[in-house]
């Protein structure tokens, strides 16, 4: 063997584990997609390949997020008809339709993307970096004939439409997942209902879950969070033509998506690269309030009220049943009060609640070239009229119209829209009342609130000027109560010599930690000139503080002359003095502790206890000789 056919061999075994994986541009009718290959978006945002969901060996064809590490799936094909091996192919056929087979021999499809065109055209399967794989016929316009984002699964990407083509018929919404394990066609699906002022549900089995609401102009009415702002755009298309909603990405390295998931549940999330996860934005339905029609026709739902029912009644309606609104149950709703003489047009007006999501508007009427002013007169001739709303919160155009009872209702505390509710004159007088109340209320908070700020100011005022010079001039005389600097000492100091001239002045926290805040467990007597505390300093040293009361007579001078005079008579048969405490109105003696009591106890105290004795046995025999 030479050479070069050993470096042949040699090329050709090191290319052998490569060749079962391809990446592919674009797939064509001579060059499908293998289980294995990779179709990668350019400039590789997203891949396209077969794969297989969490504890499942079934086989699709989906699309995910390439540089991603968890594999997050955004779109699959075959999510009714999976492949039980790896030997699907991915493929463009002969009527230049994408379809997956399950083997190389080209038999029945699994699926198919239901596209015919004449043979002889060149069709050609490419993955956008969007996420969009699009099917187009390879001419000089590049006619697209087929794309992913007109058949979404649970997913919804930025720029990819949801709504309806009401030329074609088309309707693009989303549906969970069977399982985790399952990308099958689930139980949930969210889409728009385009019946009367078109809005968002969310249905499960077919029954409304959950209800987005409908478009005001700034977002959604259901979501005060899907708002435009500086990450996310929206665009809502209402006309003849089409049906649509879709939004787009300000900044696009950052990657973001709407999931149905299989549980129910419609959120958005945000990759967190630093985190490696996926951080959600907003998810519903998350309250109670968010289930549909929950408290029944005319009811209104309040999350704010934790400690009672959730569910109200519309003003100038009464529950249906009340008990079984005692029992928390509202889904019966509300009926109209009966009120005497009531007639159509007769005192009637309307009455606006704030901060509201307006009921379901599948009934309703719209006028988009109608005020909001003349949305009211037109909505007062009519007797069944029951409510009306702007279309249009930033136009302040636009009018929406209620006929007959109102179901879905609820409000938010910094949210939702302004609506008006046809009521009676007795309902409309008994509200007008009380909001003129709340309104004189805040006026007398407001009085009483700037009362109490002028007697704040002026209290600071004196604090100023009179209080505090005040108080630094009585701390100023208290530092210099000793024409002698003192020695400042902690409880760790030895003892000073009494004889000295210094006297140490102790701080009033020094003397408040060593007696436990003069406590009543350490209190050792009480005088004439105060009380006498026990205590003891950090380093274990014990003291005995002699407090003078504030009642005492005894002024900063006699104190002072007190103190020098006891310091000069230091003597080993007296108990000694170790400093003061002058601060403020304080004034504090420090003595040295005496644990065997002093001398007077044992003269005077000994007596007392004998005579004591003495006096109770006479008593008793006293008691026995008569």
């Amino acid at each position: 063997m030479n050479f070069s056919e050993t470096l042949c061999i040699s090329s050709f075994l090191f290319l052998l584990p490569f060749s079962s994986c391809l990446s592919l541009n674009t797939i064509t009718s001579n060059q499908p997609l293998n289980d294995g290959d990779l179709l990668i978006s350019t400039p590789d945002k997203f891949a396209l390949g077969f794969f297989s969901p969490a504890n499942s060996r079934n086989r699709y064809v989906g699309i995910w997020y390439h540089k991603i590490h968890e594999q997050t799936i955004v779109w699959v094909a075959n999510r009714d008809s999976p492949l039980n091996d790896t030997s699907g192919v991915l493929a463009i056929d002969s009527h230049g339709g994408l379809v997956i087979y399950g083997n190389k021999s080209r038999g029945s499809p699994h699926w198919s993307a239901n596209v015919s065109v004449p043979a002889e055209n060149n069709c050609m399967a490419k993955l956008l970096d969007v996420g969009n794989l699009v099917l187009f016929r390879n001419n000089s316009a590049q006619t697209l004939l087929w794309q992913s984002f007109d058949h979404p699964t649970n997913t919804m990407l930025p720029f990819m439409k949801l709504g309806l083509n009401r030329v074609t018929g088309l309707d693009r919404f989303l549906t969970s997942w069977k399982s985790a394990e399952d990308p099958g066609t689930g139980n949930n699906s969210f889409g728009f209902d385009p019946t009367g002022y078109p809005q968002w549900f969310l249905n499960q089995g077919g029954a409304p879950r959950w209800r987005l609401g409908s478009w005001t102009g700034r977002g959604w009415s259901g979501v005060p969070q899907m708002t435009p702002n500086f990450i996310f755009n929206f665009s809502f298309v209402n006309n003849q033509d089409e049906l649509s909603i879709t939004y787009g990405i300000r900044n696009e390295s950052i990657l973001s998506r709407m999931v149905l998931d299989e549980s129910g549940t419609v959120y958005r999330s945000t990759w967190q690269e630093q985190n490696g996860r996926w951080l959600k934005f907003w998810s519903a339905p998350t309250e109670t309030c968010d289930t549909y029609k929950l408290c029944g026709p005319n009811g209104i739902c309040d999350p704010t009220n934790t400690d009672r029912f959730e569910c109200t009644c519309l003003p100038g309606f009464d529950p249906k049943s009340p008990q079984d609104w005692y029992l928390r149950d509202g889904s019966g709703g509300c009926v109209k009060k009966q009120v005497l003489g009531r007639t159509c047009g007769n005192g009637e007006g309307f009455l606006k609640l704030e901060h509201v999501k307006v009921p379901d508007t599948s009934k309703t009427f719209v006028n988009m070239s109608r005020s909001l002013v003349s949305c009211e007169k037109e909505c007062l001739k009519n007797c069944n009229c029951t409510a009306y709303a702007s279309a249009d919160l930033i136009g302040g155009i636009g009018c929406i119209t209620w006929h007959g009872d109102l179901v879905d209702a609820r409000t938010y505390p910094n949210a939702g829209q302004d609506f008006y509710l046809r009521v009676d004159s007795i309902t409309l007088a008994q509200y007008s009342k009380s909001k003129s109340k709340n309104s004189s209320s805040i006026s007398n908070i407001g009085k009483v609130g700037i009362a109490l700020g002028s007697v704040a100011l002026l209290f600071l005022i004196f604090l100023v000027v009179y209080w505090w010079p005040k108080k630094k001039e009585k701390e100023e005389q208290s530092k210099y109560l000793f024409d002698q600097s003192p020695s400042h000492i902690s409880g760790k100091n030895d003892l000073v010599d009494a004889t000295n001239s210094e006297l140490p002045l102790f701080d009033i926290k020094t003397i408040a930690a060593a007696t436990d805040n003069f406590s009543i467990d350490n209190k050792l007597g009480e005088g004439g000139f105060g009380s006498v505390y026990k205590g003891v300093f950090d380093g274990g040293k014990q003291i005995a503080v002699k407090r003078l009361s504030k009642h005492s007579g005894q002024g900063s001078e006699e104190f002072k002359n007190e103190v020098l005079l006891i310091a000069k008579l230091q003597h080993r048969n007296l108990v000694r003095i170790l400093g003061c405490c002058v601060q403020g109105d304080e004034k504090m003696l420090i003595y040295e502790y005496l644990p065997n009591k002093s001398l007077d106890f044992f003269i005077f105290g000994i007596c007392f206890v004998f005579l004591s004795c003495l006096l109770s046995s006479t008593k008793i025999d006293l008691f026995l000789y008569f």
